[in-house]
C-alpha cells in the first residue's frame, strides 16, 4: 500500500512511523509511506501557508493552494487518483470496519488540518472522506493521522505475521478480545486460569469466546445493542442477560 501524509510537521510523523511495526513493515517494502511538508508548495518568500479567516474571527486558517499542490503533485506517477481522507473532528468516527475497508486500497492521501482548519474549498475539490479519531480537538491532525495509518497498515497484508493476529483482537469480530496470561502460572498469589494449561485446544477456545462475550457484555454493553446482539449464540445470549441481571441489581443495591 502507498500512503502519503501531506503535513506541516513531516518530522513529527517520521518519527512516529519509522518505528515499531510500521517502521518494519516500511523498510521490508510491505508499505510505502511518503511525508509531504505543505509549505514546500506555498510559494512565497517565507513559505507561509496560512491567512485570517474572511469574516473575521479568532486564528488562522491554511490556504486552498499549497494543499491542493502538494496533492497534485503526489499523484504525478499515480495512474489512479489516491482515496483522499482528510483528519477532521467532524469525520465520521474511525472503527475496526473502517480500517480494514481503507486497508484492501492500493493508495491513500492523508491531509493534516492545523490552526482554525484548512479553505473549505480545497476540501471540496479533493477530499472523499473526513475520519475522525474521537469527538475531541486536537491542535493538530498529525497525531490523528498517526492513529489512522497505525490501525490501517497492521492490516495490510505481510504486516503482520499472520491475520490471525488481528482477527481475534477487540472490534474485529463485534467482541472485545479474551484476556491473556503468560509465565509464571502464578503470579503474586493470581493463578492463570486452569484451562489455559490444560493443552486441550477446543476447551480453550471455548473459554476465550465466552471471555469475549463476558468482557463486551460488561465493559461495552453499547457493543451487544439492537440487532447487533444477533453475532452470538442463543447460550451466549442467555450469559449476556445473566450478567446484565447481576450487574443491574448491583447496581441498584448501591
Amino acid at each position: 500500500m502507498r500512503i502519503d501524509i501531506a503535513t506541516l510537521f513531516p518530522e513529527m510523523c517520521e518519527a512516529f512511523l519509522g518505528e515499531s511495526i510500521v517502521g518494519r513493515a516500511r523498510r521490508a517494502g510491505y508499505l510505502d509511506i511518503a511525508c509531504h511538508n505543505i509549505r514546500d508548495y506555498a510559494n512565497n518568500k517565507h513559505n507561509r501557508i496560512d491567512d485570517p479567516p474572511y469574516g473575521g474571527g479568532m486564528g488562522m486558517l491554511m490556504r486552498a493552494e499549497p494543499v491542493y499542490l502538494c496533492w497534485e503533485d503526489a499523484c504525478k506517477d499515480r495512474e489512479v487518483k489516491p482515496r483522499v481522507i482528510y483528519m477532521s473532528p467532524q469525520g465520521k468516527t474511525l472503527t475496526q470496519s473502517m480500517a480494514l475497508e481503507y486497508s484492501k486500497m492500493d493508495s491513500l492521501f492523508i491531509i493534516c488540518g492545523h490552526y482554525e482548519g484548512i479553505d473549505e474549498r480545497v476540501l471540496e475539490e479533493i477530499v472523499d472522506d473526513e475520519v475522525s479519531i474521537g469527538d475531541y480537538v486536537l491542535t493538530g491532525g498529525e497525531l490523528g493521522a498517526m492513529v489512522f495509518v497505525d490501525c490501517v497498515a497492521r492490516l495490510c497484508k505481510g504486516v503482520l505475521a499472520d491475520d490471525e493476529c488481528f482477527t481475534e483482537e477487540s472490534h474485529f469480530s463485534g467482541l472485545l478480545e479474551y484476556p491473556h496470561y503468560t509465565r509464571p502460572a502464578v503470579w503474586r498469589g493470581r493463578e492463570t486460569p486452569e484451562v489455559l494449561l490444560s493443552g486441550h485446544h477446543l476447551n480453550i477456545q471455548k473459554w476465550r469466546r465466552m471471555k469475549s462475550v463476558e468482557r463486551t457484555a460488561l465493559k461495552r454493553p453499547d457493543m451487544l445493542e439492537g440487532d447487533k446482539i444477533n453475532i452470538l449464540t442463543e447460550e451466549e445470549k442467555k450469559l449476556v442477560e445473566k450478567l446484565w441481571a447481576e450487574k443491574g441489581k448491583t447496581e441498584a443495591e448501591k
